[in-house]
């Protein structure tokens, strides 16, 4: 790596307010003096940024040695491409969130100066988060693999049709049941499409993969949660009235024959994201959904409260609340 100090910036061409984003951080970038990479997605540049260096995703990957950082404008899915490019090294990620929920940017909008300045500062950690390595295997040969940060999906690839699964852990037989599709999360996509489907919210620091049906047909349909050295997966049953579809992330997409079984377990690769702030993640849980929490006064165990704040970055445990919102 070069003295220096270089950073890539990716938004979304298409979203005036990514475009609008990006211009106004690369400024602020090249003022106090960092080199700044621009990527070019889908062939379209964004206007307004002179000073930075366009490179398309192969220029990208070949500056992946000198990059600091990758500055990410947009919701998840821009997350999760930006994802892509640095997967297998220890560039993080930082992302503003210019979408809706947003459970993978670290900050909001209105903090984009806030955190130029904390990236020109190096006032930033990383913590690293876990992923999913995935096989497709037809007759006894992995025809098909990938990786996922988030999830790992195998849906119906016909509307009209149902799905017949068999789901098995560690080679064993646990259940079968007709189903819209199945999801293989991790503890960072628990709370995005398995939460959707009706999985439960993991804790990031918890290794554990879950599965969670899409509109089961059974009595026992229930999410499971399995360790990350396990082997996760489902067959498409032969008598199936229609080929599935897998996808890693939302993104990345492949067909999945009749007999095909599909498996997952923790990936060796992990995605690095930069933080600048201590939240806690249950504070960013509440925030991001708006969940109710009136009434709580504060934590009635001083020992849990102590280290709460230890592990939130604070010398004394917080004062009560006196409740409300």
């Amino acid at each position: 790596m070069s003295g220096e100090r270089t950073v890539l910036v990716l938004g979304h061409p298409r979203r005036p307010e990514a475009v609008r984003a990006c211009a106004e951080v690369v400024e602020r970038l090249c003022v106090a003096g960092l080199r700044t990479l621009l990527l070019i997605t889908d062939g379209v540049d964004i206007p307004g940024c002179a000073t930075a260096e366009r490179v398309d995703a192969a220029g990208a990957q070949r500056a992946l040695d000198d990059l600091e950082l990758v500055l990410v404008l947009g919701g998840d899915g821009t997350v999760l491409r930006a994802a892509e490019l640095v997967v297998g090294t220890t560039v993080p990620l930082l992302a503003v969130n210019l979408g809706h929920v947003g459970f993978l940017a670290e900050v909001e909008r209105e903090q984009l100066a806030l955190t130029v300045g904390h990236v020109v500062d190096r006032e930033y950690t990383v913590e690293e988060r876990a992923t999913l390595h995935v096989d497709v295997v037809v007759d006894g040969e992995v025809v098909h693999s990938g990786w996922a940060l988030n999830d790992v999906s195998v849906e119906k690839g016909a509307r009209e049709r149902v799905l017949e699964l068999v789901v098995e852990v560690d080679s064993r037989p646990v259940t079968s049941f007709g189903c819209d599709g199945v999801v293989m999360a991790t503890p960072t996509g628990s709370t995005a499409y398995s939460f959707s489907a009706g999985g439960p919210v993991v804790w990031p620091t918890v290794e554990a993969i879950v599965l969670t049906p899409i509109s089961a047909h059974a009595l026992f349909a229930r999410p499971l949660v399995v360790s990350p050295t396990s082997v996760l997966a489902v067959q498409v049953m032969a008598r199936t009235p229609t080929d599935a579809v897998m996808w890693c992330d939302g993104q990345r997409g492949v067909n999945v024959p009749h007999g095909a079984r599909v498996a997952v377990t923790g990936g060796r690769e992990r995605i690095h994201l930069a933080r600048i702030t201590t939240v806690a993640f249950a504070d960013r849980l509440v925030a991001k959904f708006r969940l109710p929490v009136n009434g709580w006064r504060g934590a009635a165990d001083p020992v849990g409260a102590e280290r709460a704040a230890r592990q939130s970055g604070h010398d004394e445990p917080a004062p009560q609340s006196d409740g409300g919102g």
